[in-house]
C-alpha cells in the first residue's frame, strides 16, 4: 500500500513563500499523474496542481502564476512552491494522483497564512 508524506507547510504572513513536499513509499511518481490538493475549513477537498509523467503541468485558476509544482526524480519526491501566498490559501495540503486521487490520503501538511 503506498504512503504519502507530505511536508513543509508552516505558518507565513501575506506576501510569503512555502515550499512543500511530498514523498511516497515505492516509486510512483515517475509513473503517475500526481496533484496536490487542499482542504480549507468547512471546504471541500480541491485540486490546485498537477503535474503528468512528461512534466506538463495544469493549475486551478486561483494559484495560476503563484504556484509551481514539480517533480523530483532523484529524490523521489513532489514538490510545490508556493509564492505570494494570500489568506485564503490557508488549508491543509495533501499530495495524490490526480485527477483522481486514488491512493489512501496522507496527513497532510497545514499551511496558514496571515494577514
Amino acid at each position: 500500500q503506498v504512503q504519502l508524506v507530505e511536508s513543509g507547510g508552516g505558518l507565513v504572513q501575506a506576501g510569503g513563500s512555502l515550499r512543500l513536499s511530498c514523498a511516497a513509499s515505492g516509486n510512483i511518481f515517475r509513473k503517475n499523474v500526481m496533484g496536490w490538493y487542499r482542504q480549507a475549513p468547512g471546504k471541500q477537498r480541491e485540486l490546485v496542481a498537477l503535474i503528468t509523467t512528461v512534466g506538463s503541468t495544469t493549475y486551478a485558476d486561483s494559484v495560476k502564476g503563484r504556484f509551481t509544482i514539480s517533480r523530483d526524480n532523484a529524490k523521489n519526491t513532489v514538490n510545490l512552491q508556493m509564492n505570494s501566498l494570500k489568506p485564503e490559501d490557508t488549508a491543509v495540503y495533501y499530495c495524490n494522483k490526480a485527477p483522481a486521487p486514488e491512493y489512501s490520503w496522507g496527513q497532510g501538511t497545514q499551511v496558514t497564512v496571515s494577514s
